[in-house]
């Protein structure tokens, strides 16, 4: 018999496997499982096993979900929404707090069957997943309760898809459900296929609070039943999974009216500096990546450790790798638990060899492997060059890669060499050093000293390749309420561009008194092409103005790019820009309004002093855009701060050449973002007039930059191209859903808008700046 210091010197004990009685017995009682439909369980057909990963025994049998049953849901959420939105804040709160009660009274059966269903560790599910749970139902019960006092005017979207992936079942389903019910609106729900089971243990106690019929929808399937959700007529879709999929629906509700919230995958840089506690960080390395088997997006899957200190790191990780515990995920003692499927076992080995195969050296713990189920060793990799697949494609599995920086700069473009901008850790003892790299990582959110923290009243999200919307906290509520519409005013439709002659042409004089050029990098520019098309008011030729190509959108968005320093800037310092512009266009008033005349714009003058007024508008919010400091966990410090997104691309009105562009390039500079815009296609000659104005207003070259043309084609070039990070469309429905199908392949958020009375309310307002920046959350762990 092993002595006590034995024990501890091995770490070395008996099994301490956690109680199944309960949730087997419910299992064997109910063996099949239907849809949750209108509060109650449709009949079980069509049925697909789930199994227990770690031990590959079939637990229940599912229904697969149709395009039909997927119908029946949506009819029966929209029959339910208008009832659910008409109760008072104070009873959805009600309602919401008998969820969190009820979720907590059933935590250890729901925490056997998370990990009977996931194969994650019971320590994972029991002490992490479901108390998030009963804590984003509690917060978002306070949410409902103050609804009419902190949104005021807001609405709730109406009826909700959401589509959530096999990681976190449970979890997912509250962080989606609770802020969608707490708006008002009503919800149909798809599990993953492999993890349907706490899913439809909820729709049980829903069923058992008697919550209204239709307001929980719980519909089981593979990926077509989440398309047929994807496609049906509801107003919003909230996906959490692959970047692949996130693609896919972006392209497929393209067009449509949905809201559209997608966090997806996620290759996060875990920084390590020279100075940084190495014990705590290698446990971050347990915590982040090998404790929850390397399945879950933000895992820090990318070692980056200072070359300073990188022997020793790589000693003391190898050294803590070999005591993980991989094995039964129901002992209270395992560390790492089993594979999701066998499916995803396979793959987590076949990008494993891709990389073994492209150089890299795959540093693995002599685990002892159960002999059945779905398991992996921990390991990670060395030597793997930035190119190597395993250092670009996420491996969601126990694998790492390290690899070494010496200076925070080449920490900084490591870590921002990827695709994906989920999140990020960076552990420091010096605070000033750990958020000025927080400030540069491409990530939505980013822990220092400390990794994976979660809570309900933080946002999280990510952008790029990891998608777009924010998760939690006042945040994710804005993400399922409306404002009421602008009314949208009719736009003429562009007329069709007509080609003409190169004005130095002696033949091409007669008739045209001026002639524009495209306005990048501060400085005026003929257009690549050497084409232009006649601008006519009426029978009427104004003159010339350059046919934008895609040469030029590419040097446009070159110069913008080039203009980083602007978003650098105090607010207070573009403050004091977007003044003298409101001063410089209020000298030339008269010429300006007269321009507009000429073309037969009506109130030409109301229109100029309106662009003035609105100049001084977000002059006087450019400082003024506060980040937030919500409550979350004890001793954390947790930063909301807005950023911009970099360079955003605008396609302006046809209508209001001069204030509808203004409206729309303002607010965007205003919050320290560079911008290429596509002027009114049909009177160009407004925005080149207003370049002389940047001209001389301070206003660094690059920071706005204007491209004459067809303005549908040459926004589409926008929505493909990967530097441009954001895009914003006022123009045809065609237009608008074409850009926001082609920005599918890098998956930069699209806010379409109609035209409206610019002059009015609705031409200005919080929106603009919201939808101008991004939000970074950064968690700082505090106290001894």
């Amino acid at each position: 018999m092993p002595t006590v210091s034995d024990i501890l010197d091995s770490l070395d004990y008996g099994p301490a496997p956690e109680g199944t009685v309960e949730v087997r017995g419910w299992l064997a009682a109910r063996g099949r499982f239907g849809h949750f439909i209108g509060g109650a369980f449709t009949a079980p057909v069509g049925l697909f096993d789930t199994l227990n990963p770690a031990t590959g025994e079939v637990l229940a049998q599912v229904t697969q979900g149709t395009p039909a049953d997927v119908a029946a849901a949506v009819a029966a959420a929209r029959v339910a929404q208008p009832g659910w939105a008409a109760l008072p804040g104070h009873e959805r709160a009600e309602w919401l707090y008998a969820l969190a009660r009820q979720v907590q009274k059933r935590e250890r059966f729901l925490a056997v069957l998370e990990v009977l269903d996931t194969g994650k560790p019971i320590r994972e599910a029991r002490d992490i997943d479901l108390p998030l749970v009963v804590r984003h139902f509690y917060h978002h019960a306070g949410w409902a309760e103050v609804l009419a006092d902190q949104f005021p005017g807001a609405a709730p979207l109406g009826v909700c898809g959401q589509i959530i992936p096999w990681n976190f079942p449970l979890l997912m389903l509250a962080w989606k459900l609770a802020p969608a019910l707490a708006a008002g609106n009503t919800v149909v729900l798809k599990p993953a296929e492999w993890t349907p089971l706490t899913a439809l243990a909820f729709a049980e106690i829903c069923a058992e609070i008697r919550l209204p019929a239709g307001v929980v929808n719980i519909v089981t399937g593979d990926g077509a039943t989440g398309a047929a959700l994807v496609a049906a007529e509801v107003d919003k879709i909230a996906f959490t999974g692959s970047s692949e999929v996130g693609r896919e629906i972006r392209r497929a509700t393209a067009g449509t009216a949905k809201r559209l919230t997608l966090e997806l995958g996620g290759k996060s840089p875990f920084i390590v500096f020279a100075d940084a506690d190495l014990e705590a960080a290698i446990e971050g390395v347990v915590d982040g990546i090998w404790f929850n088997q390397g399945q879950v997006c933000c895992a820090g899957s990318r070692l980056l450790v200072a070359e300073a200190v990188a022997d020793a790191f790589t000693e003391r990780l190898r050294a803590r790798m070999a005591r993980l515990r991989v094995g039964d995920p129901l002992d209270k003692g395992t560390d790492i638990g089993a594979i999701i499927h066998p499916d995803h076992l396979a793959r987590i080995g076949a990008l494993v060899a891709e990389g073994q195969a492209a150089g890299a050296e795959l540093v693995q713990a002599p685990a002892q492997l159960p002999a059945r189920g779905c398991y992996c060793a921990p390991g990670f990799f060395t030597g793997a060059a930035p190119a190597n697949p395993v250092s670009q494609r996420e491996i969601f599995g126990p694998i790492a890669t390290l690899t070494t920086f010496r200076t925070p700069d080449e920490a900084v473009q490591l870590a921002n060499a990827s695709c994906y901008g989920l999140a990020a850790s960076i552990w420091s003892e010096n605070l000033a050093l750990a958020l000025d790299i927080a400030a540069r990582v491409k990530a939505g959110v980013v822990w220092v000293n400390s990794v994976n923290v979660f809570d309900a009243g933080a946002p999280f999200g990510g952008m790029r390749d990891s998608g777009f919307g924010r998760e939690g906290g006042r945040a994710g509520m804005l993400e399922y309420l409306a404002w009421p519409a602008p009314a949208a005013v009719a736009e003429p439709e562009p007329a069709a561009l007509v080609a003409a002659p190169d004005p130095t042409h002696p033949g091409a004089a007669g008739g045209i008194d001026r002639t524009a050029k495209l306005y990048i990098g501060g400085a005026q520019k003929r257009p690549d092409s050497g084409q232009s098309y006649a601008v006519r008011a009426g029978d009427r030729l104004l003159g010339l103005a350059p046919w934008g190509s895609r040469k030029d959108i590419r040097n446009a968005v070159e110069a913008a790019q080039k203009a980083s320093g602007w978003a650098a800037m105090a607010g207070h310092a573009r403050a004091q820009v977007l003044y003298f512009i409101a001063e410089n266009l209020s000298a030339r008033a008269a010429e300006f309004a007269a321009r507009l005349a000429e073309a037969g714009q009506p109130d030409a003058q109301a229109e100029v002093q309106a662009t003035i007024r609105r100049a001084f508008y977000y002059a006087a919010l450019a400082d003024k855009h506060d980040g937030r400091i919500p409550a979350t966990r004890a001793r954390h410090l947790t930063l909301v701060q807005p950023e911009p997104h970099g360079v955003i691309g605008i396609a302006c009105p046809n209508a209001a050449p001069l204030l509808g562009l203004a409206s729309l390039i303002l607010p965007a500079i205003a919050m320290g973002n560079r911008v290429v815009a596509i002027p009114a296609q049909d009177m160009p000659f407004a925005a080149t007039d207003l370049a002389q104005v940047f001209d001389c207003s301070d206003l660094p070259g690059g920071v706005v930059n204007l491209v004459t043309g067809p303005r549908d084609d040459l926004v589409a070039v926008m929505a493909c191209h990967d530097d441009v990070n954001a895009l914003w469309v006022c123009g045809t429905k065609a237009g608008a859903a074409r850009a926001q199908a082609d920005s599918a392949g890098n998956l930069k958020p699209v806010w379409v808008m109609t035209n409206r009375d610019w002059q009015g309310a609705s031409g200005q307002g919080q929106a603009f700046l919201d939808h101008a920046v991004r939000l970074k959350t950064i968690w700082l762990p505090f106290g001894a």
